[in-house]
Formats: structure tokens, C-alpha cells, sequence
């Protein structure tokens, strides 16, 4: 920028009169007025993009003792909010847009909510809550909820196709899984599966959804043109949820009661191999490179696990145990791939784990006996 002399006039000034001695006064200022015009344009320019490549995510984890779902700003690791939600809030999806949080819960809330019955996925959690459930909608620019859709006997997990179109939701209670239609927000479809069916992922093409069926032994494959179960995929013990990479590659999921996890070849819809992990692992989930698989080792209530299991996709092996909070349960992963965040379910809190340095960073205190977990994508 040009330096102000004493006297009033700048360097630059000075400079333009003496190189062009007919350049006028106003001439001047009207040039310097268009400098301080494009100035401004950059600087309100880097300002938008700043904002726009710094904003922070939000993670939202459903506290099943609580009757809540706490919303987590991703910068300071604060609880920004604790929305009242339906009755023991199991999981919990934001939609691909970011604009929704869809919430598993047993229907209004009632006096006595007790999460004592939930006594670990490896000895049959949720047996106790075979009722009919509802999908709560919440508004994530409000923390408001904004719909509430009925769906089957003691719903499990949820998630949100891709294009953002149809939620899918397991019906633990009565083997089913439940097809939603986002715009309308009501019931398209009913697909019978296996027994008991849990966690469900979509392929990362949007084409399929894998669902685990914990008392089945399988994976129920779900055609997403057709709304209908086009093959069962058997395990082994206790499928507790399932996960893809990225590229496509691998689908995986958990054997909460072979303390495993099992790798599907999409293609040929069998398993592969068996990985070794820590004991009863829950939720998994894979980082954007499709490099590392994050695995949540829950334990019992007696004995709980209290480690994430990093598992190399190169060599397929396990990398890396990272410490947590007792009852790792939840898991998820950024967009960038540089942190997840995992639910200690017996420790009420959210564990922060640096990915690349493969340490937990932060824990944040959430609600009671915190399940799912999601973030903004």
C-alpha cells in the first residue's frame, strides 16, 4: 500500500505526477477509488472462502439412556445442543445433504426409561424393547424435529441412500427392514430379512444394502432398485454391523461373538477372510482412502472392551489398538479422514481419535449410554 508523507500527499503519489506531470486530480482519485474497490472484492473474497473451507462439522450421537441426541461442534469439541428425542434413541443418520439428523427410537418417551436392558450386542441387547418404533426427523439448522415416521417392532440402525431419497431402517423386533421415502416421509416398503437385523450400510454405487442379521448369521443383500433382499450372505456369529470401503472394493462386517471381523468380495457376495479383533465388536467404519478400517470393540457390561481396532486394508491385519472409553461402541470418520469419533456407551462420553496419529486427542461427555453416531457430510 502506498506510504502518507507529513505533508499529506503519498509516495505513490508523488510518483504518478512526476512520471506523468499532466495526470490529473481526478484522474487520480478515480483510479484509487477502483484500487480500493478491487481491494475490497479480494479481501470480501478470502473472507467467503475462509468461511467456506473452515466451517465447522457437527457430530450427533443418540444417548439411549437419555432420551437425547447431543450435537458436538467438531472445532471445540463442545456440546452444542441435547435435543429430547423419542423413546431410547438407538442410532442416528444426518442425510447426505446435511440438512437432517434421522433418529431410531421406540416412540414417545416415557417416565421410566431405564438403559439397564442394554447389556452388550454379544449377549443379545434390545431383546427387552421389541415394540413398535418410530424414526424421528430432526432439523439440523434448528435442533428442531420436524417429522416422526412409524416404521417396524423395535427399530435398530437407519441410513439414508446417497441421492438422499429413501432412508432404510432395521426392524429388530420383527426381522424387516423398513423403505422410507424422505420427501414424503412416510412407509414405501417392507423387506423381510434375516432374524434379528441390526446395523445396514449402503454401497458406496447406492445400489445395495448389506444388512447384518445378529441371530441370523448373515448378511441380508437388498437390491435398492427393487426394495427386495436378492441374496443372504452367511457370517457367522453375531453380525452387529456392517461397513464398505469407499472404492468399493470390501464389504465387512462385525461377528460381535467371534470378537472378528469378516470381509465380503461385493462381487461374488462371499467371505473372504476372517480379521481377529478386540472383544465384541460393534460398529465399523472405513477412512476415505479406503486404507484403514476402524473397528469399536464393545465388551460386555461385566467386562467392557475399551479399544478401537485400526486395521490396515494393504496387509489386513490389525495396525494399530487404540485405548478409548469403556463400551466402545459407535464409530465414524470425517471427510478428510483425519479424525473419529467413538461412543463409549458405558463411559458417557465421545472419544476424539487423531487417525493419523492414532490417539484419542479429546473426550467429550455426552449424554447417558451414547449408541450411534453420525456427522455432517
Amino acid at each position: 500500500m502506498a506510504t502518507r508523507c507529513v505533508c499529506g500527499a503519498t509516495k505513490h503519489d508523488n510518483e504518478v505526477r512526476r512520471i506523468s506531470p499532466d495526470f490529473s486530480q481526478q484522474g487520480w482519485f478515480a483510479m484509487t477509488r477502483k484500487n480500493n474497490w478491487l481491494l475490497t472484492a479480494v479481501q470480501v473474497g478470502l473472507l467467503a472462502w475462509s468461511g467456506a473451507s473452515f466451517s465447522a462439522d457437527k457430530v450427533y450421537v443418540a444417548n439411549e439412556g437419555a432420551d437425547t441426541v447431543s450435537v458436538i461442534d467438531t472445532t471445540s469439541f463442545k456440546t452444542l445442543a441435547s435435543v429430547r428425542v423419542g423413546k431410547m434413541p438407538h442410532n442416528v443418520q444426518v442425510s447426505p445433504d446435511g440438512k437432517f439428523a434421522w433418529v431410531t427410537n421406540n416412540g414417545e418417551p416415557g417416565p421410566t426409561t431405564d438403559a439397564s436392558v442394554q447389556k452388550g450386542m454379544a449377549q443379545g441387547a434390545h431383546e427387552a424393547m421389541a415394540q413398535p418404533g418410530a424414526v424421528w426427523v430432526i432439523d439440523t439448522s434448528t435442533n428442531a424435529v420436524v417429522a416422526q415416521v412409524p416404521v417396524g417392532m423395535h427399530p435398530a440402525h437407519v441410513v439414508v441412500s446417497p441421492d438422499g431419497s429413501f432412508a432404510y431402517v432395521t426392524n429388530g423386533g420383527d426381522n424387516t427392514v423398513s423403505v422410507i421415502d424422505t420427501s414424503s416421509r412416510s412407509l414405501v416398503a417392507t423387506i423381510s430379512v434375516g432374524q434379528f437385523p441390526h446395523g445396514l450400510r449402503i454401497s458406496p454405487d447406492g445400489k445395495e444394502v448389506y444388512v447384518a442379521n445378529l441371530k441370523g448369521g448373515s448378511v441380508s443383500v437388498i437390491d435398492t432398485t427393487s426394495h427386495k433382499e436378492v441374496a443372504k450372505v452367511p457370517a457367522g456369529k453375531g453380525p452387529a454391523q456392517t461397513g464398505f470401503t469407499p472404492d468399493g472394493r470390501f464389504a465387512f462386517v462385525s461377528l460381535s461373538q467371534e470378537n472378528a471381523v469378516a470381509m465380503i468380495d461385493p462381487a461374488t457376495r462371499k467371505v473372504v477372510r476372517k480379521i481377529r479383533v478386540g472383544a465384541g465388536p460393534i460398529q465399523l467404519y472405513a477412512t476415505p482412502d479406503s486404507r484403514t478400517l476402524l473397528v469399536a470393540n464393545q465388551g460386555t457390561r461385566k467386562k467392557p472392551g475399551k479399544t478401537v481396532s485400526l486395521i490396515d486394508l494393504q496387509s489386513f491385519k490389525v495396525a494399530k489398538i487404540v485405548v478409548t472409553g469403556a463400551g466402545a461402541h459407535g464409530v465414524v470418520v470425517d471427510r478428510d479422514g483425519r479424525f473419529a469419533y467413538v461412543t463409549n456407551i458405558y463411559a458417557n462420553s465421545v472419544s476424539v481419535l487423531d487417525v493419523t496419529e492414532r490417539r484419542v486427542t479429546k473426550t467429550v461427555p455426552v449424554g447417558k449410554s451414547p449408541n450411534g453416531i453420525s456427522i455432517t457430510p
